[in-house]
């Protein structure tokens, strides 16, 4: 870990300004060092509040000077940046706009019409009050927990070709998966994680995990919920790369009839 953190630190060796976040003690003591070393540095944070810098208060992101705390952008309401962990990454694009003389305004337009990155937790569909969403990209069960984090209500679409670990590690995020529809290599040991904890079924292929939830998901008098594919499992079982599953999902959810796509 010392050795990640020194690679880390060399990419900002450089620079006349660092954005860094400063959420640990590793992270907290390369900002302290450039800054002995003359540098300017931004410090963002996403579980405390700053003094100086930007900070996630939830889903706003705090501009703080002097110790006075101001919002420079709520992103309540932009789908392609639910989640604290979109709240972080929002605090380090705008200080970098900032540092470089970008208004708020543009950054505020920039932050409202970002269409979010292709297979991360992006939305895909819609029908009714259920949102569509393509989490491909999450590959373990860590990749997986900002998106189950980020919703209230999941049907939850998981499975492939099991990374050490399993899924034991999402087990405080349980509470919000309606259903989970279990698909490849994965399914027999996502089951005994799974236990009584959430519902289940075997879907075994992605079509029939989308087709399932999704006629779920219909059913919901939820105010919103979310067909969520967020395997927690590398695709090399059943597709080549993770890409090509996330594509596959989206197609499945095309031919779904009443589905808007959003993109």
């Amino acid at each position: 870990m010392e050795h990640y953190a020194e690679i880390k630190e060399r990419l900002i060796a450089g620079s006349d300004t660092a954005i860094v976040g400063v959420d640990d003690v590793y992270t907290e003591a390369i900002a302290d060092r450039a800054t002995l070393a003359g540098q300017r540095v931004i410090r963002i944070a996403r579980h405390r509040a700053l003094g100086e810098g930007l900070y996630a208060d939830n889903m706003r992101v705090m501009r703080a000077e002097g110790g006075l705390a101001t919002v420079v952008a709520d992103l309540d309401g932009i789908a392609t940046l639910r989640g604290n962990h979109n709240a972080q990454n929002a605090a380090a694009a705008i200080a970098a706009c900032l540092s470089v003389g970008v208004s708020e305004s543009e950054i505020l337009a920039g932050l409202s019409s970002f269409p979010g990155l292709k297979h991360r937790m992006q939305p895909v569909g819609r029908k009714g009050n259920v949102v569509f969403v393509n989490d491909s990209k999450a590959t373990n069960a860590d990749a997986a927990a900002p998106a189950l984090s980020s919703y209230e209500r999941i049907y939850w679409i998981a499975g492939g070709l099991p990374k050490e670990g399993g899924i034991t590690s999402l087990s405080p995020f349980f509470p919000k998966i309606a259903k989970a529809y279990l698909i490849g290599e994965a399914a027999p040991a996502f089951v005994a994680t799974l236990g009584d904890a959430v519902p289940f079924e075997i879907s075994e292929t992605l079509e029939w995990a989308v087709t399932h939830a999704a006629a779920d998901a219909a059913r919901d008098q939820a105010a919103q919920s979310a067909v969520m594919l967020s395997p927690a499992c590398a695709s090399f079982d059943q597709y080549k790369n993770f890409e090509v599953r996330g594509d596959a999902f989206v197609s499945q959810v095309a031919a779904i009839d009443g589905v808007t796509m959003l993109i």
